[in-house]
């Protein structure tokens, strides 16, 4: 048995969790800075750091509480180590370098994108291969995994990210920060055919949304006011997830494998879930709105899982022995 502290700190949540042999959440505690950057239509990191310093040894010391365990009881600590905001990823790193050091445990670094993956195996029995579509703020990817730590990018995003596009069209129609969640639910009460927004002509399995963007604003230029923002929200998310679910079901296709896993922000878009849902021939798997955002569980869940799977990602490497834990960090 495993117990893994988690840290995530690599944009606008301070987190912490517990996670028991990656999959079972024994304390996931979260302290959004949404509030403050809605200020700023945006993250702004010097501002996040700052609020990630000031949270980030009480929200352990909940987590730690929420789960009823003590440091005697951890098997190892976690943090992301990237991609993210250096500033804030550093709160995130000193803190755990600091535990390792202190409590005498191995210590694992974490890419943040390999974690948002491995949300799906918390409190399931999952296994590779998959696809997964990893669509968030700054990543939109296919990637296949044959194993937990075999896996290759099929197709990515040229330019804006899907959560890049919906942030920057939410500006645009004058919706609050975060995009995804405001025109998310704006559009359920719009017509997605009310204007046809184009698709960019890419590779095979690869995207590109900045088009999609710029075709937005042209939109608002030709329109009277006021606008019918529902439908052009309605609109703009249909022409994303259309791209989204149709060039992974490609990807399935050619692969054979027997399930789609959603990963990443943008996995918590309402209709992205019915869309692949719809027309996907094979299960499609995504993991609760709660482990879809930046989370902590994640981090201890890809901690488990990478590398040595099974074995904290430490076991039988002497890069995480407790001899040689000052060299603290491996993105996968």
């Amino acid at each position: 048995m495993t117990i893994c502290l988690g840290i995530e700190t690599s944009c606008d949540e301070t987190a912490a969790a517990i996670v028991k042999d990656g999959r079972i959440v024994l304390s996931n505690c979260i302290q959004s800075q949404i509030r403050t950057h809605q200020t700023f239509g945006g993250v702004v990191p010097e501002v996040a750091a700052r609020e990630h310093l000031e949270s980030i040894n009480q929200i352990i010391d909940l987590a730690l509480s929420e789960a009823r365990l003590t440091r005697k009881d951890l098997s190892g600590v976690a943090c992301t180590v990237g991609p993210g905001l250096i500033g804030t990823l550093l709160v995130g790193i000193a803190a755990a370098q600091s535990l390792s050091f202190a409590w005498d445990l191995p210590l694992i670094g974490v890419d943040h994108l390999y974690a948002h993956v491995c949300a799906n195996f918390l409190e399931t029995d999952l296994e590779p291969p998959f696809i997964c579509l990893l669509v968030s703020g700054g990543h939109s990817q296919i990637v296949h995994f044959s194993d937990y730590n075999d896996f290759k990018i099929l197709g990515q995003t040229v330019d804006d990210a899907a959560g890049e596009a919906y942030d920057k069209v939410a500006r645009l129609l004058g919706l609050p920060y975060p995009g995804g969640p405001a025109i998310d639910k704006l559009a359920h009460d719009g017509n997605p055919h009310a204007f046809k927004f184009p698709e960019a002509k890419m590779a095979e399995l690869d995207f590109s949304f900045s088009g999609l963007k710029t075709a937005v604003l042209r939109c608002l230029e030709k329109l009277e006011q006021p606008w019918p923002v529902s439908d052009i929200a309605a609109s703009f998310q249909d022409a994303v997830t259309t791209a989204l679910v149709r060039k992974t079901i490609i990807a399935q296709e050619k692969t054979g494998v027997p399930f789609i896993v959603l990963a990443g922000g943008v996995a918590a878009n309402t209709v992205l879930r019915a869309k692949m849902q719809e027309q996907s021939k094979v299960p499609v798997i995504y993991p609760p709105v709660r482990y879809c955002t930046d989370n902590a569980a994640m981090v201890a869940a890809a901690a488990y899982f990478t590398k040595s799977a099974g074995e904290l990602g430490f076991g039988g490497d002497p890069a995480y022995s407790r001899q040689k834990r000052s060299r603290t960090t491996r993105t996968k």
